[in-house]
């Protein structure tokens, strides 16, 4: 088969898995830019997302991109209660705060794994065909979630960069000091951050659940990624999170398909005990 073919279709898919990882790290960041708390919880959203996409989707049979919108708010109710009456007493606690999150995310994928059973779900392609560009073949499925999730990362910057809310987000992200002096009420910051972060996990793993399957244990994967490249990118960077995607994503699609999957992951983690090396604070990270 054809090299550049192969090149081609590596970039494609590493694009297409990037931006899953983006959506992902990005609500992570955003979760501990404003509260300070490592939220080992935010797999589970993921995966909450997943299985509302699905059973909108099979059961209640609604479109795709309808499923998705109503996982994301959803998503966004359930993670504005769960800060407010689980997590509040922890705002920039993160030791209490990390456990507190353990065992929430226990909770929920322990009631996922009651709920749904142990079996993975599949759920039917959002769309059929395949799309071509030159000698390059694209499935129309994934051109789809490819779209949304460049259309849901260019809402989420239209909201933080121009929005009263969001400019009072990224403040509080900034420097929460600062950000009070000015007059930002922060105790109100907190459950909208940690709301939009998880709405954002749950969006990728709504636009996840047709390209894999779906079971209590799906969000492990990515958040171990997602861990991934908020180190590569910085803590608290959402412009480092963004770079940091793009490049696991197709570093591992060129090494999954030209050697194996397992050095990939070799290669990944190699490339993270580097940037520690040589710069702890990330690509785009401040030091502490």
């Amino acid at each position: 088969m054809d090299f550049g073919f192969l090149v081609g279709q590596a970039l494609v898919n590493g694009l297409v898995v990037g931006m899953l990882y983006l959506l992902m790290s990005v609500g992570f960041t955003l979760v501990f830019g404003v509260m300070r708390i490592v939220n080992f919880a935010h797999a589970e959203f993921y995966m909450l997302g997943a299985f509302a996409t699905y059973w909108l989707v099979t059961q209640a049979g609604l479109p795709f991109l309808a499923s998705v919108a109503l996982a994301f708010v959803a998503a966004l109710v359930l993670g504005w209660g769960v800060e407010w009456l689980v997590l509040k007493p922890f705002r920039h606690d993160e030791l209490n705060g990390m456990i507190a999150t353990i065992g929430l995310a226990m909770i929920l994928q322990n009631g996922a794994l009651m709920a749904f059973g142990p079996d993975p779900q599949s759920m039917p392609a959002v769309a059929q065909g395949v799309l071509r560009i030159g000698e390059l073949l694209v499935p129309w499925s994934r051109v789809v979630v490819l779209t949304c999730s460049v259309a849901v990362l260019a809402l989420l910057y239209v909201f933080l960069r121009w929005s009263r809310q969001g400019r009072a987000l990224r403040a509080v992200v900034q420097d929460i000091e600062i950000a009070q002096i000015q007059g930002i009420r922060a105790r109100r910051i907190y459950p909208m951050g940690f709301a939009i972060g998880v709405g954002l996990a749950a969006v990728a793993g709504g636009l996840m659940a047709p390209l894999f399957s779906v079971s209590p244990f799906v969000g492990a994967g990515p958040m171990l990624k997602a861990f991934i490249v908020v180190i590569l990118g910085g803590l608290g960077s959402l412009p480092g999170a963004a770079l940091a995607s793009l490049l696991l994503g197709v570093t591992e699609s060129l090494a999954g398909t030209f050697l194996s999957t397992s050095t990939a992951d070799i290669l990944i983690f190699a490339l993270v005990i580097g940037m520690l090396i040589v710069r702890p604070s990330g690509l785009l990270g401040r030091p502490e």
